[in-house]
């Protein structure tokens, strides 16, 4: 373990070195935070609980650590480096939001817009009244209209099905909805129809359910911008921040950096790539799926994550370009569901948002493959901790990670 303990180059400079170990100018001891969750990951590492990690933190701007562990493949030994790419899945939807914003900012639309004014497929959906054991439902007129801000803050009452409402995890199924990852030819308006067409859960805005409504809001920014999403996320977000690191569909050149996602032999004393009956984990790899999941479709780094939490601490400026005014990043960081959560944390327009004394205004979220992030306005620090793995009984990373976040 090397133990060069310092503040290092700016944010901008760190983030493309292919050395395990970014850090220079040893000039200041590192942070005792930073330390202990270091020697978690390296301890979890050397423990075999998981095969690899990337670790970045950074303080003011400035790149603090930013360590990879272990391997990204362990079946082939690849090594992880600071510049792996990483299935980020859930963390997609704070950018899928980010985008709405700037479509909000342009005039494009509405927050209170209906949905169906997008989708006309969603004018007529209603709540789920009963399901058939052959997956045959009725449902009854919902009260409320379904509006982009319920898609935005998972009040919509559109759940997941393999991850989360195992009635829907049938309807979907039955009905051939895309609810994780792209797998076929379909585009993201084809399937957000396909799901108008089906039902709710709830009423929208009457509960807070983790949801696949940002998927349906790409297809609504498809159409209020007339562009594919791919192409506006990567001309108003992306490129701007230097975020040459993230992509829908990993360029071909760039693919070898994409890490393994792993899972426990059933022996349980080594390691396999993880398999899915309702997925494929290549879909990084497969330019001729046009689908784009902004709940949880996108491939990133460390190092690209960290510009863009960067870009919400500097109030919506970072490397040098405004990408939101500041009161959008104000409305973004505000309690978007009132009454709807318990707790010490409150539902944003991106991203969760601690609400208690200690830390408040931290903002956080995580991804399906084990990868995590938050940002504190207040100390303005970032820690963004990347792995990829599936199923694991046990975790100190995690459980590192999480003492930070919420002591």
């Amino acid at each position: 373990m090397d133990n060069c303990n310092t503040r290092p180059a700016p944010l901008l400079l760190a983030f493309f070195s292919l050395a395990a170990l970014v850090i220079s100018g040893c000039t200041e001891p590192l942070d005792e935070r930073w330390q202990k969750l270091d020697g978690a990951i390296q301890a979890a590492v050397d423990a075999d609980q998981i095969p690899g990690a990337v670790l970045l933190t950074a303080e003011k701007g400035e790149v603090v650590l930013h360590r990879a562990y272990g391997h990204a493949d362990p079946l082939s030994e690849q090594p992880m480096m600071p510049n792996t790419l990483f299935r980020i899945c859930s963390q997609s939807k704070a950018i899928t939001a980010t985008a709405a914003m700037i479509c909000w900012e342009k005039g494009l639309l509405g927050l209170d817009d209906p949905v169906a004014q997008y989708i006309p497929a969603f004018a007529e959906i209603g709540v789920l009244d009963s399901l058939a054991a052959d997956t045959s439902f009725s449902s009854i007129p919902t009260e409320n209209v379904m509006t982009i801000r319920h898609l935005m803050t998972h009040t919509s009452g559109i759940p997941y099905g393999e991850i989360g409402d195992p009635r829907f995890e049938k309807l979907y199924t039955k009905y051939d909805v895309t609810d994780l990852f792209p797998r076929d030819e379909r585009s993201t308006l084809e399937n957000a129809e396909r799901i108008g067409q089906l039902a709710l859960a709830h009423e929208p805005g009457s509960k807070w359910t983790y949801s696949l409504g940002l998927d349906i809001l790409v297809a609504v920014i498809e159409v209020a911008t007339g562009q594919p999403y791919a192409e506006f996320v990567e001309a108003e977000i992306f490129e701007p921040l230097g975020m040459n690191d993230t992509h829908f569909v990993v360029p071909e050149p760039d693919r070898f950096r994409v890490a393994n996602v792993m899972e426990r032999h059933p022996d349980g004393t080594s390691w396999q790539t993880h398999q899915h009956a309702d997925y494929t984990i290549d879909y990084p790899m497969h330019d001729e799926w046009p689908l784009c999941s902004g709940g949880a479709g996108l491939t990133s780094s460390a190092g690209d994550y960290a510009k863009f939490l960067q870009m919400y601490l500097g109030r919506g400026a970072g490397e040098g370009v405004r990408i939101l005014k500041e009161a959008t990043v104000d409305s973004v960081m505000a309690d978007q569901a009132p009454g709807l959560l318990s707790g010490p944390w409150q539902q944003g327009l991106a991203f969760g948002v601690k609400r208690d004394t200690l830390g408040a205004g931290r903002f956080f979220w995580s991804g399906y493959f084990n990868t995590q992030y938050y940002a504190d306005p207040s100390t303005q620090e970032v820690v963004v901790l990347m792995k990829q793995t599936y199923g694991l009984e046990r975790d100190t990373t995690s459980t590192a990670f999480n003492e930070l976040l919420w002591n």
